[in-house]
Formats: structure tokens, sequence, C-alpha cells
């Protein structure tokens, strides 16, 4: 399809306080929840129903560094067992959640092209519900 693409507009209601990071994730979905949740609070571009599209993009990162250190431990090849050098699984382990992140990230409006194009939502009443959402 061609043409110019929808404009990203947050949704009224956006989170007024940033969601506590699950315990579950691995430290680096942790670090990468830290440093983007509560610039997407602040700039409020970010509704409780969109917390989920962060917390796979924060687990994308972490895998991406788990295949990378992987990579670099043990080699972007390995010799398979017909005595052919083959792509070490954790490629593709990288690729896909470079694609994955990339995408969720567009989706977050954290990327230069799709920042201009989510303006963030409005101000709510200032009251919020036990989620934190204002209503």
């Amino acid at each position: 399809m061609r043409g110019r693409k929808a404009e990203i507009r947050a949704l009224d209601g956006a989170l007024s306080v940033a969601p506590r990071c699950p315990s579950w994730m691995p430290k680096h979905a942790k670090a990468e929840w830290a440093r983007i949740v509560p610039q997407l609070v602040a700039d409020r571009k970010l509704a409780a129903h969109e917390v989920q599209s962060v917390e796979s993009y924060c687990l994308s990162v972490a895998r991406i560094r788990e295949a990378e250190t992987i990579i670099q431990r043990e080699g972007i090849t390995y010799i398979g067992p017909d005595g052919q050098p083959k792509r070490h699984p954790a490629t593709a382990i990288l690729k896909e959640h470079q694609e994955a992140a990339r995408r969720l990230l567009i989706e977050l409006g954290g990327t230069p092209a799709s920042r201009g194009k989510n303006k963030g939502g409005h101000a709510g009443t200032g009251e919020t519900s036990e989620f934190g959402v204002d209503i």
C-alpha cells in the first residue's frame, strides 16, 4: 500500500504513573524497562493496554543481548556434521528479536520517524484509578 502512513495517536487515559517492572523479567529486560517506561509515561505515550507491548519490547532487547553474547563467545558459524560451516542458531534468534524490537519501538513512538507521529494523550482529570490510569 502506498501513500502516507497513519499518524500514531495515543489514547486519552495515558498512564500518569510508571507501572512497576514485572519481577519475572530477565536483567537486561528490567534495565530497558527502567530506561524507556518513565519517558513514555512522562510524554503521556503509554496507556494501560499498551504495557504488554512494552514487556515484549523489553524481552526482545534482553534476547538480543543474550544472542549476541552467545555469538561473541561461540562465533557466528560452526562446523556442521557434514564438515561444512553453518550459521550459528543464535544468529536467527538475534535477527528475529531485532526485527521484533524495531517494530515494537515504532509502535511505542521510540524511533526518530515515529516520534513526531505520536503526539501523546490528553491529560486526564488528575484522578487516577488503582492502576495508575487517569479517569
